[in-house]
Order: structure tokens, then sequence, then C-alpha cells
């Protein structure tokens, strides 16, 4: 069978295999495999595919390390959660999220050493942006203690956690107060210093996959073995299974303001998709460029032909292409103002399209519903609005209605995901992205660094 890489998404024959038997933690074991395929994408071979046009590299994860009792493992996890005025989180969902890889090394008996980021200190030592309320947080979720390791490295970090117990977890302080954890040169003085912390490396920070930095690639290189954790494992599979092996028909939904924050996912999506749904500001791009009238709506008047080569393209490739028919429009974006539905094409002066009207609505949730995959990326409004949420909502309740009669339905994206948290039930979709700009450059087809730099099996 055919299927596509993770990132180049260029088609190759690959026959999957069961593995028969786990490498121990300090020595490499050799996979073996049978010859029976299987007929769909299953979790382990789908994390394990990488970024290599053409080529298949397995790559390991944390079920494959075998007795790992009292080691201690270096874990890259993205907990970059929000914080209020008190510095209470105020949403715990990626904290939730890396729970399965934190009981699943519990329970071998490791002892747990978590790396994060917060924020953007830009390689400063501020306060505002510390872990230790987190770290506190997280205690008293668990009902355990998590220490807090106030110095990454050195010798007072491993004063910290020399004592560290079995199945016990540690918190570092925020990996981004040093500027060598985001510098873009080689050097490997940090990562080595990273890696006298550890006995194996872990990479569970889908949502900062995408960044070159040491501690999601560079730490990798030095520290052995370097495997994958289990939300990872379940980031890749959802998002390649619906990108790589849909059941059709195949739907994206692609939103947001710029066309040309989207350029790479439209042209990615166009050679996958059967319909591709254009909601959101970048709508107006498309419309302008077909010669409507669009007011005051935004636009991007460079991206004026890229519109029509995407058009182009899809109709080439017997994608259908939906677009806006009618939108609502206000003359003042805060929604006190007077606020109309008309045709996409003409939309008059002083006014701004915000969202997609009741035509515009129907013909979406009808493509919608009548998918078996469906894959969102972008709200089709300025759904932070109340007054402009409505057709975000109505796309979403589409999509849950779609999964709920069979469909496998993927929302990728930080807009996206916060619209689905905000507008509806979050837990109804196959599976929602703890990744923005990861899962971002994963639709695109480009490579995840931290992927990449994984271990190959």
């Amino acid at each position: 069978m055919q299927i596509y890489s993770v990132s180049m998404f260029r088609s190759f024959p690959l026959h999957f295999g069961r593995k028969e038997e786990t490498p121990d933690i300090q020595k490499n074991s050799t996979q073996k495999t049978t010859n029976t395929e299987t007929p769909f994408i299953d979790t382990q071979t789908v994390l394990n595919m990488t970024q290599k046009k053409g080529e298949r590299i397995m790559k390991k994860s944390i079920k494959d390390l075998g007795d790992i009792e009292g080691k201690r493992a270096l874990v890259r996890v993205d907990i970059n959660v929000p914080l209020d005025a008190d510095k209470n989180v105020t949403d715990d969902t990626r904290i939730q999220a890396i729970l399965p890889t934190i009981n699943y090394l519990k329970d071998k008996g490791a002892k747990i050493i978590l790396m994060a980021h917060l924020g953007r200190p830009k390689g400063e030592w501020n306060p505002e942006f510390s872990l230790e309320p987190v770290a506190k947080y997280m205690s008293d979720m668990l009902g355990e203690e998590v220490l807090f390791v106030a110095a990454p490295v050195g010798k007072g970090a491993e004063k910290e956690l020399e004592n560290l117990k079995d199945g016990q977890i540690a918190l570092l302080e925020n990996i981004r107060f040093y500027k060598a954890e985001e510098a873009k040169d080689d050097d490997m003085t940090f990562a080595n210093e990273l890696a006298k912390l550890g006995d194996f490396y872990v990479n569970d920070a889908f949502g900062a996959a995408h960044r070159n930095h040491t501690s999601t690639a560079k730490l990798a290189k030095v520290l052995k073995p370097a495997v994958s954790g289990l939300l990872m494992e379940k980031e890749i599979r959802c998002l390649s299974q619906a990108l790589d092996n849909p059941t059709r028909p195949f739907t994206a939904v692609v939103g947001g303001a710029k066309v040309s924050s989207k350029i790479g996912v439209l042209e990615n999506l166009s050679d996958k998709v059967d319909n591709l749904i254009i909601g959101g500001g970048m709508a107006y791009t498309f419309a302008k460029a077909n010669g409507g009238h669009i007011g005051n709506s935004i636009c991007e008047d460079d991206q004026l032909e890229v519109a029509k080569a995407i058009e182009k393209n899809a109709a080439e490739k017997g994608v259908r292409l939906v677009l806006p028919i009618d939108v609502l429009v206000t003359d003042d974006f805060s929604g006190n103002g007077t606020n109309k539905f008309v045709d996409v094409n003409n939309i008059p002066d002083g006014f701004e399209g915000v969202d997609a009207g009741p035509q515009t609505r129907k013909e979406f949730e009808d493509v919608i519903k009548s998918s078996k995959t469906i894959l969102m990326n972008g709200p089709v409004g300025a759904f932070e609005n109340p007054a402009f949420a409505e057709g975000t909502k109505a796309v979403l309740a589409a999509i849950i209605d779609a999964t709920e009669n069979g469909a496998t339905s993927v929302i990728g994206g930080g807009d996206s995901v916060s619209a689905a948290k905000k507008l509806s039930d979050a837990d109804k979709y196959t599976h929602v992205s703890t990744g923005g700009g990861a899962s971002l450059e994963f639709i695109e087809g480009k490579v995840l660094p931290g992927v990449a730099a994984l271990d190959d099996k």
C-alpha cells in the first residue's frame, strides 16, 4: 500500500511490522518484523515515521526502553499554561495532557525530571515567568510534592536532585531563562550540562516540537536513549492518520486572518483533501481576487495572485473549494454598531466582514456532515467576540455531529483549539491538538526538529 511521510508527504511503500521484543535501555536491539501488512497507520508506526523524503526511519518511544527502574528520565514537556495576576493556573489542559507519560514513568519506577518553558523571557531571569507556581499547582493536583528546582543546571541542580526517589517528580525552573536554550548556533555546551541530570531523554512537548532549541533537539543528540513520550505519540498518530490515511470524503476547514500565514497549509492540503473550506479573514482576499467588493474587510493585496493560484490548483486536482456566500459585516468591531448580513462580494464601504452568514454556515455544515474525516485549522470568524462567533460555533457543531456519526475529527492550531474549548465540548472531537505552531507546521509538511532528533530504532 502507499502512504505519505510525516513531513514531506511524498508517497512511498511501507510494510508495517509487529514488535516482538523490547530493547533494554542500555543496549540496542533489532526489531523483528513479519510480512503482514496492516491496512491502517498504527500508532507506533506513525510515531516512527520521520522527515526524510521517501525514507522510513523507525524512532524509539518510552515503550521501547525496557527496565527503567531507578533511572533518571529527563523529560521535555510543554506546560506553558496561562496564569492570572495572582499566579494561579487558569487552564491546565497542557498539564493534563502530559499525565499519561508521567504516570507511565512512575509505574516503571523512573525518577522524573521535567523541563519546560513559560512565556518568552528572552534569556533573562524574570520572576514573572517562573515555573514555581506551576510546580505548586501540580503538587496540589497530584496530591504529592513536585520538587521545584530553582536552577536547571549546575551543582545546585545536581545537589537538589541527588535524593530524588523512584517515581518522584521534579520540575526545573524555566529553561528559557538561559539564552543558550534558544541559541541558533551549534554549541552543545548547554546541552551537555543538561544531560548530566538524566540517564535518558524523553520529548513529550509536541507544542514545542517545531523549535530547534537545546531542550527540544540538541539535548537528544547527547543524552541517550532519546525517545518520545505518549503525548507526542498521540499527536503524531492523530494528525498523520487524518492527513495520510483518511477515510473519505476528507474535508479541511482552514480559517484565520491571513492567506500568507496559511499558504503552506493550503498547498499541502490541496494534495490530500476532497473538500477545502476557506473561512475567516483570508476569505476576503479570495473574494477580492475574484472581483468582489469587500468594503473595509481585511485583505492582503499582495496575496491576490496566490489566492487565484490556490483556486486553480484545487480545480486541477479535483478538490472542491468551498468559499463564503454571505457574511456578517459590521461598522464597529466591538460589535456595538450596525451588524448585518450581505453577499460576500458586495460588502458596503465602511463595513468589514467578521463572520460567516447563514447561507455560508449551511453550506459549510452540509459539506462537513457528509465527510468521514475532518481537519480544522483556524476559525471562520472573529469568534473572540460573542457577536461574531455564530459561524465558528456552527462549524464546530457540525464537526461534532459528524464525529458522533463515525467521522474522525482533528482540531489543530492555536485559534481553532481556543474556539473549540470556548464554543463547544472539546471532548467530543477525535483529537484536539496541544500544539499551535507545531500542528500548523506539521499540516504544512515541515520538519519538526523535536521529532527528527529522537533516536532511530
